[in-house]
């Protein structure tokens, strides 16, 4: 496999990161199994926008699927995909406060002193 296909494969895992919804939703499975009805009420989301979230995680792998009866269970299906979140989240974290202590640096340029006389 050349570096291209590679390159494409990892993109279209990535996608699913590309929404809030399937974030939160991948976070809300980081506490294990739930059930669709479960996510739903525990996300505020309607279940035809769960649905297709989960669609698109489930054809990127990132989540499987068990049935029991008429209920269907989701789980995150390799946790290092967490894992690769929560390290792209601390970077985000590690920019934020670079920037931070940027503008926080730079927040008194160009103002004058003014000397207080007693």
């Amino acid at each position: 496999m050349d570096n291209k296909a590679l390159y494409k494969m990892h993109a279209d895992f990535c996608k699913f990161m590309g929404n809030p919804k399937r974030i939160e939703l991948l976070f809300t499975l980081n506490d294990g199994e739930m059930s669709v009805e479960e996510m739903a009420t525990k996300m505020n989301i309607r279940m035809a926008n769960l649905s297709q979230h989960l669609a698109i995680m489930r054809e990127r792998g990132v989540v499987t699927v068990r049935r029991e009866g008429t209920k269907i269970f989701y789980r995150v299906s390799n946790p290092k995909t967490l894992k690769a979140c929560l390290m792209m989240r601390d970077v985000m974290f590690e920019q934020m406060r670079e920037k931070l202590s940027i503008l926080r640096e730079t927040a008194g340029y160009g103002k004058r002193r003014e000397k207080t006389t007693v």
